[in-house]
């Protein structure tokens, strides 16, 4: 099969696909270095996007290595200076643990958060283009060599480079050019997401992120900018496609069903449409090969119900770009530091991986899960390591020692409203999923990640016009 005629042929050191949070912390990264970065996005920028774009204290402290937090800042998102959780009546309350000085958390709009991003990769000199969509790969010699890609015009450019980032979310084109966007690992979800925006009302706590646990449904409140707070709910996952209105029932009917989150909205004027993510699955997909690398979501995605996704993309974009800027030039190093990133990734993203898991499962908590939340109500120690999970300070492991597993094991026998066959049974499937994840951590996590299939090949004809250097945009 034929592409279309090519009108220009140019070429740059490093082609990222996707010009939002991974994309850009990648180009940033790499432009400021002195290497020619062509940045392509599909969607005009800025722009919206499907996120529930919480940024805990280690995505912020990303954002200042990037030199763009008090851009960031100037949004007027308010500063998030305590979590609340709430799970079966025990409310929970703590500060952020401090990140690089940082102990505070944002809710900023993506808007406005891609807006300074795209920015900032311009201004360090990467080339950016928005409405240009990718839609095949260049391979030379078994490497990935440049992508193909269709402007706003309808012309067809081809830009070759020595890598080749695909940040382009999880339904990325790279990766399914190259053969990896078949997860090697993979989750489902027990829970699907809505969320919609409100018009906060004085008197609110504004300086809170929360969130409710009420039956099988989660809900949240996260006041960002403009005067807004982002409200999203997880009830269980129902399966089949979504209909007409479906959203909008959903998410209306898990507020009513959470009473705190519904007091907490009273007043409050939805600003907007319901938006929806259904079918999700946490995954695993293989991120490096010759010439290319897959950063953000369309290397490895969790569910948002922990609200990791921009601080790994922004993360390990920056770390992608930190580990290839002196081999770009050298094929065989370069594809040994991306195997490298690769693997970091892996073996850093196993905890909070398996603890987000745990908290998609989409059913109402459990007799051990009750007695954490009711000993954390009345021990900071608790809150403090629980909160500090969420924002990559401490460990999901530091939680559950096994003198503290035995104390929760025992007052969930206590609890009057839990028999303790329930709590056996409830230990029961904590250790074997506690086993689970300790061979998946020494199998598909060890990071030694397994071969992909061999790519499907388009053949090219032959380009119309000279080929011409990229040009260095600031």
């Amino acid at each position: 099969m034929l592409d279309s005629p090519v009108t220009s042929v140019e070429q740059a050191d490093v082609v990222v696909v996707g010009a939002r949070c991974a994309g850009s912390a990648t180009a940033v990264t790499l432009a400021r270095a002195g290497h020619r970065v062509v940045v392509l996005d599909a969607a005009p920028l800025p722009s919206d996007t499907l996120s529930t774009h919480l940024l805990w204290p280690a995505g912020l402290a990303e954002l200042r290595r990037l030199g763009v937090l008090a851009e960031v800042e100037a949004l007027d998102a308010p500063r998030l200076t305590r979590a609340y959780a709430d799970g079966a009546g025990y409310g929970i309350e703590s500060p952020f643990p401090a990140v690089d000085g940082i102990d505070y958390a944002m809710c900023v709009r993506r808007t406005g958060l891609d807006g300074v991003l795209a920015r900032a990769a311009i201004e360090a000199g990467a080339d950016v283009r928005p409405r240009c969509r990718v839609t095949s790969i260049v391979w030379a010699q078994n490497r990935c060599a440049g992508v193909r890609y269709t402007d706003r015009s309808g012309a067809v450019v081809e830009i070759r480079a020595a890598l080749v980032v695909g940040a382009d979310g999880r339904h990325s084109t790279v990766a399914r050019s190259v053969g990896a966007d078949q997860p090697f690992l993979t989750t489902p979800s027990g829970r699907d997401c809505y969320y919609a925006y409100w018009r906060d009302t004085t008197g609110n706590p504004r300086h809170t992120a929360a969130q409710w646990r009420h039956g099988a449904d989660l809900g949240t409140a996260f006041p960002c900018d403009d005067g807004l707070v982002l409200s999203l709910v997880q009830p269980p996952a129902v399966p089949g496609r979504s209909g007409p209105g479906e959203a909008e029932r959903r998410y209306t009917e898990a507020v009513d069903r959470i009473p705190a989150l519904a007091a907490r909205l009273r007043g409050c004027e939805r600003v907007g449409r319901v938006r929806a993510a259904t079918g999700i699955a946490s995954y695993f997909r293989r991120s490096a090969g010759p010439g290319w690398a897959l950063p953000g979501d369309a290397g490895h995605f969790k569910d948002p119900v922990t609200a990791q996704g921009i601080r790994d993309a922004l993360h390990y974009g920056r770390l992608l770009a930190e580990a290839v800027t002196a081999v770009i030039d050298d094929p065989r190093a370069l594809d040994r530091s991306l195997l490298e990133w690769e693997r970091r990734r892996i073996v850093e993203c196993r905890d909070i991986f398996h603890w987000t898991n745990r908290l998609a499962r989409g059913e109402a908590m459990r007799p051990l899960e009750i007695a954490l939340y009711r000993s954390a109500a009345t021990d900071p120690e608790l809150a403090r390591i629980t909160t500090g999970i969420f924002s990559r300070t401490r460990r999901p492991a530091e939680l559950y020692t096994p003198s503290r597993a035995a104390r929760l094991v025992v007052d969930a026998v206590r609890d009057q409203r839990a028999n303790t066959r329930a709590v056996l049974l409830d230990l029961a499937l904590e250790i074997r999923t506690g086993a689970r994840n300790w061979f998946t951590d020494r199998t598909a996590l060890r990071g030694n990640t397994p071969p992909l299939p061999p790519p499907t090949r388009v053949r090219r004809p032959t380009p119309t016009v000279p080929e011409s250097r990229a040009t260095r945009g600031r």
